[in-house]
């Protein structure tokens, strides 16, 4: 966990997928993760426009040492993670963004590539590749949000490994949970980051 959090500080993070790609779960395995990590106020909430798999979905993460009062929706976003790069096309991601802020990427590509005129710390891990070498599919469709936990733990040191793989666990049972929690730790492994990234 960061050292140089004031007691009072929330932390904002909004998640961006597609319908399906489970960016609420996503969400809500952080929020569980914080909590176990010692973070006192913690929540986790959906965003739904049009409801139907494949069309983009907001989700927001919050956490604090304290207990959280407002409930009000969070303007601006400390961590931004995009489980789809096309989305940067798309919607408007970085809107939210803080300037001194974090975007998380699941991308082959490396993050110097992206957002190079934004004074952003940028993260790349190709989840996509990860999920579908370890069995990560359903129905024909690759699994990359669990894994893209790893990333945030690599990229923002907020959360705690042992802490996201603990709230993996305890919402997958037996060869699920170990698969997504494996997904989790190869892309924490295999994260790059174009410069180191504090909370400020």
């Amino acid at each position: 966990m960061a050292e140089d959090l004031t007691e009072e500080r929330v932390i904002n993070v909004t998640w961006h997928g597609r319908g399906g790609q489970g960016a609420v779960t996503a969400a809500m395995i952080l929020a569980e993760a914080a909590y176990l990590d010692g973070y006192q106020g913690v929540t986790a909430a959906p965003f739904f426009g049009v409801e139907r798999r494949g069309a983009p979905i907001t989700a927001t993460t919050r956490f604090s040492k304290k207990p959280i009062r407002t409930l009000s929706p969070a303007t601006q976003a400390d961590v931004v993670v995009v489980l789809d790069e096309r989305l940067l096309q798309a919607v408007d991601v970085l809107g939210g963004l803080r300037a001194d802020g974090l975007l998380i990427l699941n991308a082959s590509s490396p993050p110097e590539i992206f957002c190079t005129d934004m004074d952003i710390a940028v993260a790349t891990s190709d989840a996509n590749s990860i999920a579908r070498e370890i069995g990560l599919v359903v129905a024909g469709a690759v699994l990359i949000n669990t894994s893209l936990l790893g990333a945030f733990s690599k990229a923002s040191s907020l959360i705690q490994m042992k802490s996201l793989e603990k709230a993996i666990g305890e919402n997958f049972s037996g060869q699920a949970a170990k698969i997504n929690i494996q997904g989790a730790r190869l892309t924490y492994e295999a994260t790059r980051i174009n410069r180191s990234w504090q909370l400020s």
